[in-house]
């Protein structure tokens, strides 16, 4: 084998690799586009409820005792 075919068969195994580590980083950041969607749906909504929670809790002034008081 020549020293010029060597030199080919080198740079596709180089190409190959870097081919599949572009697919394999391509798939991390679909999941981790995935992952950031849910997350920020789950944020939303966990505000929203805090929200709705603040309102209905009264200053504790205004709360009535426990009936053990």
């Amino acid at each position: 084998m020549s020293d010029t075919e060597q030199r080919f068969i080198n740079i596709e195994m180089a190409l190959s690799n870097l081919e599949r580590m572009v697919e394999d980083l391509n798939e991390v950041i679909i999941r981790q586009g995935r992952d950031i969607a849910f997350l920020q749906k789950q944020n939303r909504y966990l505000t929203e409820a805090l929200r709705n929670t603040q309102s209905t809790v009264k200053p504790e002034e205004e709360e009535t005792p426990p009936p053990h008081y």
